[in-house]
C-alpha cells in the first residue's frame, strides 16, 4: 500500500522539521508531499533541502497564498496522478499528531474506505486552543460528519 502525506505549508520554517520527523518516526514507509504556497520565511527551500536528503519527500511549490483548502485538493491531484494508494492530510504546525496515524492507516488496511481522526473523540484533544477556536473546529467537523453520513 502506497501512502503519501500531504503537508500543506505557508510560514512554517520553524515547524516543519520537527512535524516530518515525528511522522517519519510514525510511519517511515509513508512519502510525503510538502505543498508550499510560497512561503517568504523560507519554507519551500528548506523542504526543498530536506528532499534533496531524502527520497521520499516531495515538494510542490506554488506561485502564492492559495489557502489550505486549495494546497489540499493539489496535493491530492499530485498523489493520484503519483498512483499512490492512500492519501493522508497533515497540517505542518503540529496541530495533527503523527503518532495516530498508524491506527489510521491499519483501519484502511482491514478495508475501510475512509479513516478520519478527530480531536472529539475519546482520546482525541486539543492543546492551547483559544474557545473561539475550539468553536470553529467543533462546527466544522459537525458538518463534515454529516456530510459524509457518518
Amino acid at each position: 500500500m502506497r501512502v503519501l502525506t500531504i503537508i500543506p505549508t505557508y510560514n512554517e520554517l520553524e515547524s516543519l522539521p520537527k512535524t516530518l520527523q515525528r511522522l517519519r518516526s510514525a510511519v517511515p514507509a509513508s512519502d510525503v508531499l510538502v505543498v508550499d504556497d510560497n512561503s517568504p520565511d523560507g519554507t519551500g527551500k528548506l523542504a526543498d533541502t530536506i528532499a534533496a536528503g531524502d527520497s521520499q519527500v516531495h515538494v510542490l511549490h506554488r506561485k502564492g497564498k492559495e489557502g489550505l483548502g486549495a494546497a489540499y485538493i493539489a496535493g491530492f491531484k499530485w498523489g493520484l496522478d503519483a498512483g499512490y494508494d492512500v492519501l493522508v492530510e497533515m497540517d505542518a504546525d503540529g496541530s495533527h499528531q503523527p503518532e495516530q496515524l498508524p491506527q489510521l492507516l491499519e483501519a484502511i488496511e482491514q478495508g475501510a474506505d475512509l479513516a478520519m481522526g478527530s480531536r472529539w473523540v475519546p482520546g482525541g484533544r486539543v492543546v492551547n486552543w483559544p474557545l473561539y477556536r475550539q468553536a470553529i473546529s467543533r462546527v466544522g467537523s459537525t458538518y463534515a460528519r454529516l456530510m459524509l453520513g457518518l
